[in-house]
């Protein structure tokens, strides 16, 4: 029966279920970790508990989520080397060493400062130790840096020479590379999803205690803190969204057909498609909701500028036009439903009854997860957009794969299926379950069974043997008469 499935469908599913599951990891790990940064610098400057309270409460889920994220990610390159083995001989040259700084850079700073930031507040100093929380949030965001660098040159491939041998080799400014046309724009992108999805966890936790118990000071200090991010950045990123747009506009023409639902072209402006069913064997979008001309304004800031449809793309490399279409409008809706949120947060705090006013926070507790929909839908339409390519315009993700063995894929398939949703699943039930307990004055952090090296020579106990005791240490060794 498996043989009967094709097997490079099989490899293309696996890659995007474990890169869909890992990437809402560091969605969450980036922004969190700048959140405690600004908590921790907050107590620093104010010297108010609720901020260090908030710091501790947080770090413990941060731990769990950038845990996962490593574990998560690790099988990815498992695949480079199994299912697209073809793919990493031809651009190796130019992703390999991209992929390695991230790996000397950002994991090595993050990995060389976790262990200060989770365990070290009460045994360095607090400017120390600020140091530490603000190099692991650094950290992520250099790891977020090459990442969607090798990813967007893989959608605007620049700067490289082909090899006698079919292989990408780097040009002579290797900044070429790095900076290529769309990296800017996505960098910006997803790094400031990465905040709101972090800033609307934050919010629901806090709006679900406040439902519980409005006058918790913890509670409303963190609702208050995401919805400034809501109000805020949430423009931003509508408006970073739609400069990301215009330039995959300009340089991935055949994805905004796709995700505008355009398959003719309309020579005297487009129009805006709301909503519809995409009909690819028919060419045309059922059962249309438009706004006539709408899309040239938007994409050309002219009515009637002419905008070209699908009729002007080959058959074979046009995209998956419904999955891509309702993918973005899954987007583009959930991020205005977070300005709405944003913008119905400013109401509530100019009436002075932001901690009052439990529709708001029921609102902000079912959009906690809207962040992580919005960031897959995101992922979804630019990586089925740029279909059939894998590197775009260059190399055809059909022509990047092993040799495959359907069977094989299959069962590596279920097994990351069933791992994933069993070993993550209990992780994000940790998760929630830390987040279901109201934050409170006290908050005691991250300790281990142990809280110091263990002396196992010399007569004279270490002092981490006995943190915190109320009996005085040893200064000399016992007597062979007493009892040790």
């Amino acid at each position: 029966m498996l043989d009967n499935l094709d097997a490079l469908l099989l490899a293309r599913i696996q890659f995007a279920f474990t890169v869909s599951f890992h990437f809402f990891f560091p969605a969450f790990s980036i922004g969190l970790a700048s959140y405690l940064a600004v908590l921790e610098g907050l107590w620093l400057k104010t010297g108010k508990p609720v901020y260090h309270d908030l710091f501790k409460y947080w770090l413990k889920i941060f731990a769990i989520a950038f845990a996962m994220g490593v574990v998560s990610g690790i099988v990815m390159s498992y695949q480079f080397g199994t299912n697209w083995a073809v793919f990493s001989d031809k651009a190796g040259p130019v992703i390999g060493p991209l992929m390695a700084y991230e790996v000397l850079t950002a994991f090595f700073l993050e990995a060389g400062f976790l262990g200060v930031m989770l365990f070290g507040m009460e045994k360095v100093g607090k400017k120390l130790h600020f140091a530490a929380t603000l190099m692991v949030a650094l950290g992520t965001f250099v790891s977020a840096f090459w990442i969607l660098s090798v990813n967007s040159w893989m959608q605007t491939p620049t700067g490289y020479e082909m090899g006698a041998n079919g292989q990408f080799l780097p040009g002579p400014n290797w900044w070429e590379i790095v900076f290529n046309p769309s990296f800017p724009f996505r960098l910006v992108h997803t790094v400031m999803a990465a905040y709101l999805t972090t800033a609307f966890v934050v919010g629901a936790v806090g709006a679900w205690h406040l439902l519980k118990d409005k006058a918790n000071p913890h509670a409303r200090t963190m609702f208050s803190m995401a919805m400034w991010m809501a109000a805020i950045v949430t423009p931003l990123q509508i408006f970073a969204g739609d400069m990301h747009g215009l330039n995959t506009l300009e340089h991935q023409p055949a994805k905004v057909m796709a995700m505008e639902g355009h398959y003719q072209s309309h020579p005297e402006g487009a129009p805006l498609i709301l909503f519809g069913i995409p009909d690819s064997e028919a060419k045309t979008v059922r059962y249309a909701i438009e706004i006539p001309k709408a899309s040239s304004l938007i994409l050309k800031h002219d009515l009637n500028a002419p905008m070209a449809g699908l009729d002007t793309i080959p058959d074979d490399e046009e995209p998956p036009v419904g999955t891509v279409f309702w993918s973005f409008r899954v987007m583009v809706g959930i991020g205005f439903a977070m300005l709405g949120i944003g913008l119905w947060s400013l109401w509530g705090r100019a009436r002075r009854r932001l901690y009052d006013m439990p529709w708001l926070h029921r609102a902000a507790v079912l959009m906690g997860p809207s962040g992580f929909a919005a960031v897959l839908a995101g992922w979804i339409t630019t990586e089925v957009g740029r279909q059939p390519f894998v590197i775009y315009g260059v190399l055809r993700t059909a022509d990047a794969a092993s040799p495959l063995d359907a069977p094989a894929v299959a069962a590596s398939l279920l097994a990351f299926v069933l791992v994933y949703f069993t070993v993550f699943g209990i992780g994000v039930w940790y998760i929630l379950k830390l987040m279901g307990k109201p934050p409170h004055a006290g908050e005691s952090g991250i300790k281990g069974e142990i809280d110091g090296p263990i002396r196992t020579a010399g007569i004279t106990p270490g002092p981490t043997q006995n943190p915190g005791g109320e009996e005085p240490l040893p200064t000399e060794a016992p007597s062979e008469k007493e009892p040790v």
